[in-house]
């Protein structure tokens, strides 16, 4: 049993024209937002906010709507294809409406474009599992979030190249004032279609669903258990319960670090912007080599041990309280314990369904991430709030106990791991042999 990687990889196409528009959504809507249309920071935050609120409901019924498809394209790829037509026509029209400075254009498209983008992520990230057997899954992640975090680099590369910079009256670099991003809408709206249309054109869904087969194979062994049982449910609720907490703790540290910086160490908030990028670096490059570590140890041990590295990180920087060349090397920890926790945990959650419930159980998954994204912000920030004697210091240990929470919910979770791959034929004659 082998993974196809070159089909596996050109999956990945529609999950790498995913990221690379979050990507720009993230780093460039809320500077239009604020300082381009004057809206407040509180507002800017309540519109960024408004992407996983929807994906709290959307992904979930996409995921299943896409389950119960049957078309001559198959059941993923009309979400895909005509949701990224969509998502691209509605790009170019945003890019218009910054052009023209139209406030409640720019906002009314920002929001249909929005409840685009979650009608076809689950399918899109179902995909793959749809077509690729279930001791190859972590193996198959891997490379999709590979692919994927190529979408993200091109946005970003883009985004560096095409958006010149200034130093403003208080001594910070910030984006030109007259800086328009229509051109970097059309191109990354441009990227976006053409990795799909490579997907589609190269990657005939019904063809490949035919040749592997999977949905039978698996129907023939669960047809008579089509509702979980207690304990494989029981696994499940755990294991999206420490989703939900990891999200919790690793989103606390994301989105609060910059001004950690500004606050505990007194240095520029930019400062943030190295040590994630460190983090996402290692993350890259650990992708792969975590798929094959979790076929030896399996999923479980892999997500534990991600766990463990952050966990210890996280502790570590509790008492790191002035800017330090450590904290690059705490980062890199970081990012290959969050590639660990990412490219396992989503297989063991499709692991537990038949082959006709991938998008519903995709949709799940995402939604308690989604709802951490949520959650973190305002419980954090809360707590920096009401504690003024401890303010931006809460940081780390409050990563940590959401960090050791999910370790022990994923203690618990019984099913959903892949065996560690057995010998080989020959290699079991050879051990018989001597």
């Amino acid at each position: 049993m082998k993974l196809n990687y070159k089909r596996t990889i050109l999956i990945g196409f529609a999950f790498m024209s995913i990221l690379a528009f979050w990507e720009l959504y993230d780093q460039i809507i809320p500077y239009i937002l604020e300082f381009k249309f004057g809206f407040s920071t509180k507002v800017t935050n309540d519109i960024m906010s408004v992407d996983n609120i929807l994906a709290l409901f959307m992904l979930p019924l996409f995921g299943k709507l896409s389950d119960k498809t049957n078309t001559r394209l198959g059941k993923r790829t009309p979400y895909v294809l005509y949701g990224t037509i969509g998502a691209v026509a509605l790009m170019c029209t945003l890019a218009i409406f910054e052009k023209q400075h139209n406030r409640i254009g720019f906002i009314a498209i920002l929001m249909a474009l929005l409840v685009v983008m979650a009608t076809y992520r689950s399918p899109a990230v179902a995909y793959m599992p749809d077509v690729t057997e279930k001791p190859l899954r972590s193996k198959g992640n891997a490379i999709i979030n590979l692919v994927g975090y190529i979408g993200g680099i091109f946005a970003t590369v883009v985004m560096m190249i095409m958006t010149p910079s200034e130093i403003n009256d208080e001594g910070k670099k910030v984006f030109a004032a007259d800086q328009s991003f229509s051109p970097i809408f059309f191109i990354v709206a441009a990227f976006m279609l053409v990795s799909v249309l490579i997907m589609v054109f190269f990657v005939k869904e019904n063809k490949v669903l035919a040749e592997t087969n999977i949905k039978e194979e698996e129907t023939a062994d669960v047809v008579e258990k089509k509702k979980l049982s207690k304990p494989v449910a029981r696994s499940l609720v755990l294991i999206l319960l420490s989703v939900f907490l990891w999200y919790m703790s690793y989103n606390g540290v994301t989105t609060l670090f910059s001004r950690y910086c500004e606050q505990v160490w007194d240095v520029h908030p930019g400062v943030s912007s190295g040590y994630k990028m460190v983090a996402m670096i290692t993350a890259i490059a650990a992708f792969v080599p975590l798929g094959f570590i979790s076929s030896k140890l399996g999923r479980k041990k892999a997500v534990l041990m991600g766990i463990v590295l952050m966990t210890i990180c996280y502790t570590t920087a509790i008492f790191i309280q002035k800017q330090t060349p450590l904290m690059y090397v705490i980062f890199a920890v970081v990012g290959i314990g969050w590639a660990a926790i990412n490219v396992n945990s989503f297989p063991m959650v499709v692991e537990m369904c038949t082959g006709s419930d991938v998008g519903k159980y995709t949709g799940y998954y995402y939604t308690f991430s989604m709802a951490a994204q949520i959650a973190t912000p305002m419980l954090s920030g809360r707590l920096i709030e009401n504690l003024p004697q401890i303010g931006y210091n809460i940081l780390f240990p409050y990563a940590v106990f959401f960090s050791v929470a999910s370790f022990i919910t994923m203690c618990f979770v019984r099913h959903g791991d892949s065996k560690p791959e057995a010998k080989s034929a020959i290699e079991e004659q050879f051990a018989a042999d001597n």
